[in-house]
């Protein structure tokens, strides 16, 4: 199989949009400190990016989550290799994702961290697939909303390849 990448959404725009999103943090959450929580591997470009324009005092931890492995589509299997080294109790915290297709994932995490006792618990996204979506989970904040398409760059990656492309890119496999 030969894998193609085309841009989708290019850098720049990508760029204006994480500082867009920013501003609408900073006025969410202005005279309050924010912790963030990326979720790695993918969100870490974003996070790291959206955390430079965030005016509050931030914080910041780390989970890694897994539905996809090596996969072009979920697994439908939840797997936390790493959780927090943080108490998030009393925090408002910000949970920021790369992308949003069914939600499984993000409703399991949202429902895990509500447990531990946030005073606010909000997702950011990146992107988001609405039509794909098979819980209610829904974002505070949304780069983008795009079609149900495999995107790779900007963090998102497949078979750990492509999270260094600077904007989003479709990838298609095809016959070689």
């Amino acid at each position: 199989m030969k894998e193609e990448v085309s841009v989708l959404i290019d850098e720049d725009r990508v760029a204006e949009r994480v500082r867009e999103l920013a501003e609408e943090i900073n006025r969410d959450y202005e005279g309050k400190k924010l912790h963030l929580i990326c979720i790695l591997k993918g969100s870490v470009f974003f996070t790291c990016e959206l955390a430079k324009y965030i005016k509050a005092p931030v914080t910041m931890d780390f989970m890694s989550v897994s539905s996809y492995g090596d996969r072009l589509t979920s697994s439908g299997c939840i797997t936390i290799s790493q959780d927090l080294t943080m108490s998030i109790e009393g925090r408002e915290v910000l949970l920021v994702e790369d992308i949003i297709d069914s939600g499984q994932t993000l409703s399991y995490l949202a429902n895990m961290l509500g447990k531990r006792n946030p005073a606010s618990l909000k997702i950011c996204t990146l992107l988001d697939k609405t039509t794909c979506r098979t819980t209610d989970i829904k974002a505070a904040y949304t780069g983008f909303e795009i079609e149900d398409l495999f995107v790779v760059g900007y963090g998102l990656d497949y078979a750990q390849k492509y999270r260094n492309l600077p904007y989003i890119g479709e990838l298609r496999l095809k016959e070689d």
